[in-house]
């Protein structure tokens, strides 16, 4: 008679990560993570490699180059272990293969190889891969409302050539076989309400994101869908869109962690809700209250992942993010 192995038990921070994202049970510390922690200079006296620029990289040594590579991929290693991080965002600097030599891609494929390299592949790697439409600028917002209604069939064909494009791109990295997953990061909701009604986003980006997401998944990544704001209005969109996760599920836009898990949580990861306003202005109760909220919300079932509404971002009081890790560390456990 045959018998069939038990399936293992996830134990690094990457397999604990992947359990949540397809709602499979864990046991122990709910995984946390952040799309960005740009406190290293406070923290460890160097800078994020997002706001670091190489103007002359082109220029160096094949050496040269590769010491930055490491350095780099050093710091999210560091950053990953010192804040129990399951997963690492990869932000690349400027300035990568601007003049010839190597391409960005090539550059990014490297750095990855240190991470997973580095960390002995302990952490779940990700980066940036949307292609759908976000918010526009300021100075973008009333040429893109004069396409909508002038071109809206010019911008459907650049939203078709842009997924195009990105899944031709995914299929280097697949072959790769370091990268993990794509962060989708366009953000299409202020706080109030999104920036497209949900009949003119239902037109203009939910297609794209769809089959993006869908050629991501077939290639065999995983896809974490990211946007800020008010997102109940397309709430039901983003989840039938098939992402493995939600991010932030942003408080400050009236996103309530106990209604969306009640709503889709039995569809999709959940990753967020601590408020990041509190973190950065209220009192040390309010924040230990929003911790306690998301998790209480969040954990019952699975498929969530603890993080804030956003980002460890430029300003943020690295002793409120410790404080919010204390809680976590405490209460955020499946027992």
């Amino acid at each position: 008679m045959s018998v069939t192995a038990p399936a293992s038990i996830p134990s690094t921070p990457r397999e604990r990560f992947i359990a949540c994202l397809e709602r499979r049970p864990i046991t122990g510390l709910v995984p946390h993570f952040e799309l960005v922690f740009f406190l290293t200079m406070e923290a460890f006296g160097r800078l994020h490699p997002s706001q670091r620029h190489y103007g002359q990289w082109d220029q160096m040594s094949d050496r040269e180059r590769d010491l930055h590579r490491r350095d780099i991929a050093d710091l999210f290693v560091t950053t990953a272990r010192t804040y129990n991080h399951s997963a690492i965002f990869f932000h690349e600097p400027s300035g990568w293969g601007s003049s010839g030599g190597t391409s960005g891609d090539d550059e990014k494929m490297r750095t990855l190889e240190h991470i997973a390299q580095q960390s002995n592949r302990q952490y779940f790697l990700m980066m940036h891969g949307d292609a759908t439409y976000s918010i526009p600028d300021g100075a973008g917002m009333m040429k893109f409302v004069e396409d909508i209604a002038d071109r809206p069939q010019e911008l459907k064909d650049s939203a078709a050539a842009w997924v195009d494009s990105s899944l031709e791109r995914a299929v280097r990295y697949k072959k790769h076989g370091v990268l993990d997953c794509y962060a989708l990061c366009a953000d299409y909701c202020f706080n109030d309400n999104p920036f497209l009604s949900p009949a003119m986003f239902d037109e203009f980006i939910t297609p794209y994101m769809v089959r993006l997401i869908a050629g991501y998944r077939e290639l065999g990544f995983y896809v974490i869908k990211h946007t800020d704001g008010n997102i109940m209005p397309i709430l039901d969109a983003l989840v039938a869109a098939n992402p493995h996760a939600i991010h932030s599920l942003d408080p400050q836009g009236g996103v309530d962690i106990a209604e969306v898990k009640k709503r889709v949580g039995d569809k999709v990861c959940l990753i967020g809700n601590v408020s990041c306003a509190l973190l950065d202005t209220g009192t040390d109760e309010q924040v230990i209250e929003s911790v306690r909220y998301a998790l209480r919300h969040g954990m019952p079932g699975g498929g969530y992942i603890f993080s804030t509404s956003n980002c460890i971002y430029t300003g943020m009081q690295l002793k409120r993010y410790e404080l919010m890790l204390k809680v976590w560390r405490e209460e955020g456990i499946y027992r």
